[in-house]
């Protein structure tokens, strides 16, 4: 058996996967964000183990002798996160987040300091991003910058936890901007810009290979053997990707999480930072992908759900009653509840409704943040073929991927086949509990295969004529409003 430990920003999720790939069981345990100022996000780390605790007990219960044959753990996770240790592994501050934006004139520093940023990290700085976090606790919190002795990614400092070592992945690494992420390590020029050395970042393995062992005491409390070996591991959207199979060169997937990603495999690094757009590590050796992230996605829906006092199943029921007229009559609206990233890089930018009128429904509102969504994915896949990606189908994963109504307005709106897999919604659970599997040595050609395909939605070339001069306005309504 292989457990995948999904360290996400609003819940930590496990999931038990045999050794025929099947998924026996899920469990998972919610977490808070923290916002203390505007534009900043935070989580205390204590919570994250206490989350991952809490799963693991409810898994335990509900399949004990299956739990029990645990034999490689994978580890999935945000990404970006900064967590600050002292040198005795004491957490120095609350984590600052990968929707965190108080580091926006960093950004402009660290590229000022390292000239070959943009070359080296093939990323644009953005506030998101590890490094720029640094930047502004050197200048914020001088006293704590001084003690810091190692820096971690969200889902490392849960393998610190598991296992007592400090190791990383390509894949998560390479969203810190201090990876080479042609060369998949570490690059001295880009940590010296921010004042930091080899000595701060844990040790590096790739994804599917061993990154450490289950801690004795650990394994005795959970029930386990001796030696259940961790993976390496990878950022959340990577380890989506090995959990639908996307490892050749132009597989890819759209996630509808906290965040939207449109994600698409290649054979080389291929970075494009001047639309915004990611080149990372994927999570197996000689494998990279280029992604475009906005900040909000399913996330934009949860909160208009908590505006209107209602639930997702309610809305989404209102909208399926009422399809024909709501396109035509909806407003429009702008998902960047938290700024955003592809292709704007614009932590200020607002979430707008716009057109609202005396006749406007709740049907209508609830519309218009899926369209609005939607068309922040158009952004992102007009910026990945601009920098020379070519898809014509992609699976759909995360949360939002239980709406069948928003899959087949994905697909008619970006003109690609929109595939959803049987178990899509496990998303980078699925995926670190392969790399698990992957970790105690069997073959990525037997691991990593493509789930069933439960339902495909081809575009509609009527629906989406109807919808091109929709996302015309709402490209033009951003334009008119930046900097307002």
């Amino acid at each position: 058996m292989f457990l995948g430990i999904d360290l996400g920003t609003s819940e930590v999720k496990l999931l038990l996967l045999d050794p025929t790939g099947h998924i026996v069981g899920t469990a998972g345990s919610g977490l808070s964000l923290s916002s203390p100022q505007p534009l900043w996000s935070e989580q205390d780390p204590a919570a994250w183990w206490q989350a991952t605790q809490s799963a693991v007990a409810t898994l335990r219960a509900a399949h004990p002798a299956e739990f029990a044959a645990v034999r490689g753990i994978g580890l999935s996770g945000q990404m970006h996160g900064a967590v600050l240790l002292d040198e005795v592994d004491a957490v120095l501050r609350p984590a600052i987040l990968w929707n965190d934006g108080r580091s926006h004139a960093e950004c402009d520093e660290l590229t000022a300091a390292a000239p070959r940023l943009h070359a080296i990290a093939g990323n644009l700085a953005m506030p998101g991003f590890t490094a720029p976090k640094l930047l502004w606790v050197k200048q914020h919190e001088p006293e704590v910058f001084a003690r810091v002795a190692s820096v971690l990614l969200p889902k490392d400092w849960l393998r610190l936890q598991l296992t007592g070592d400090k190791v990383s992945d390509p894949s998560d690494a390479a969203g810190t901007l201090w990876l080479d992420v042609a060369r998949r390590d570490w690059s001295d020029e880009l940590l010296q810009a921010c004042g930091l050395t080899r000595a701060h970042m844990p040790r590096l393995v790739e994804s599917n290979q061993p990154g450490g062992v289950l801690k004795p005491e650990l394994a005795r409390a959970w029930g386990l053997g001796p030696e259940v070996v961790v993976a390496g591991g990878a950022g959340d959207n990577a380890a989506s990707a090995i959990g639908i199979g996307a490892t050749q060169p132009g597989d890819g997937f759209i996630s509808l999480g906290t965040s939207g990603v449109l994600f698409v495999v290649n054979d080389r690094f291929s970075p494009n930072p001047a639309s915004a757009v990611h080149a990372f590590c994927h999570a197996l050796p000689e494998r990279w992908h280029q992604m475009s992230v906005m900040l909000s996605a399913a996330s934009c829906l949860r909160w208009f759900c908590q505006l209107v006092g209602s639930d997702e199943a309610t809305l989404l029921a209102e909208l399926a009653r009422d399809d024909s007229a709501v396109n035509a009559d909806a407003p429009l609206f702008l998902p960047y509840l938290a700024g955003e990233r592809t292709p704007h890089n614009d932590p200020f930018a607002p979430g707008v409704f716009h057109g609202l009128t005396m006749q406007t429904t709740r049907a209508h509102c609830t519309y218009a943040v899926l369209e609005g969504v939607t068309f922040g994915l158009a952004d992102g896949l007009d910026a990945l073929r601009a920098a020379g990606t070519q898809v014509h189908q992609l699976s759909l994963v995360g949360g939002g991927s239980r709406s069948h109504f928003w899959a087949q307005l994905i697909a008619d709106t970006l003109r690609v086949d929109i595939a959803l897999h049987t178990g899509s919604e496990a998303g980078g659970a699925l995926g670190a509990a392969r790399l698990g599997w992957l970790a105690t040595g069997a073959p990525v050609e037997r691991v990593c295969t493509r789930p069933p395909v439960a339902a495909l939605f081809s575009p509609d070339p009527q629906r989406h004529a109807r919808l091109a001069p929709r996302l015309a306005r709402f490209r033009d309504l951003y334009r008119r409003l930046r900097g307002a």
